[in-house]
This record gives structure tokens, C-alpha cells and sequence, in this order.
């Protein structure tokens, strides 16, 4: 892609995957992505998924980031990381054995877990972040 494009293209950070899921600067503090109501933004009977932009957006105009598959991001897992990350824009630990995957939970609060780097699985996917040159 970015041969093609241009620019970096690589998975969000927790905190880049967070801020966004909260709607960035446009939060009005929602508990889920986009809505109080969580079956305005995902669907909890049916556990099939779903193509993308079937439920409403959050502030920033971005679909599914509550329920539906999880998503990988950057960060490998280290349980004592926040304690001395920085507190702008952490990056995460560049090393580890598994990483942070965010979203999925179709209508569950929890959206934060971890998977061992390798492993794959039908209800994870994965966005991407780009930066233009």
C-alpha cells in the first residue's frame, strides 16, 4: 500500500485505538462507541458479524468500534506499562509475547484484551493508521 499510496500505513496504538473508539476530541462520553444505547452501535442476540457501517458512527464518523470482530493493535501487553509510560500518546512496549487487541464484545463494556502474537481467530481483525509523507 504504500508503494501505491504513499505515505506509513501500520495498526493503531491502545491509545491511538482508544481515542478514537472514544471519538476523539468530539466525545460527548458515551459508554460505548458512538452511543449510550448499545444497540444503536452493535447487535447482541445474533452473534454473526457484520459487514462494516451497518450501525451508527461515533463523533469522529468511525463505524464498529464496539462489537463486531476485536482489532489488533501495536502494542504488545505489559501489565505495569501505564504505570510509566508517558502520559501523551503512549506508544505501547515495542516487545512482549502477546499484543493489545481493542473493540469486539458486541454490546459488552469489556474491550480491551490480549492475544499471544501468533495466534489467529475468525472474530479478530485489524484497522489500519495512515500517515501521509
Amino acid at each position: 500500500m504504500e508503494e501505491q499510496y504513499g505515505g506509513t500505513w501500520r495498526l493503531p496504538t491502545e491509545a491511538e485505538w482508544e481515542y478514537a473508539a472514544r471519538g476523539g476530541k468530539k466525545s460527548k462520553g458515551y459508554i460505548y462507541s458512538g452511543s449510550n444505547n448499545w444497540k444503536e452501535v452493535t447487535q447482541k442476540e445474533n452473534y454473526a458479524y457484520k459487514p462494516v457501517g451497518k450501525f451508527k458512527p461515533n463523533e469522529l464518523g468511525i463505524y464498529d468500534m464496539t462489537g463486531n470482530v476485536y482489532e489488533w493493535c501495536y502494542d504488545y501487553y505489559d501489565e505495569h506499562y501505564y504505570s510509566y509510560s508517558p502520559k501523551d500518546n503512549p506508544m505501547g512496549p515495542t516487545m512482549g509475547e502477546k499484543r493489545v487487541i481493542r473493540g469486539g464484545g458486541r454490546g459488552e463494556r469489556k474491550i480491551s484484551t490480549v492475544y499471544d502474537r501468533d495466534r489467529r481467530s475468525f472474530n479478530v481483525g485489524f484497522r489500519v493508521v495512515y500517515i501521509p509523507d
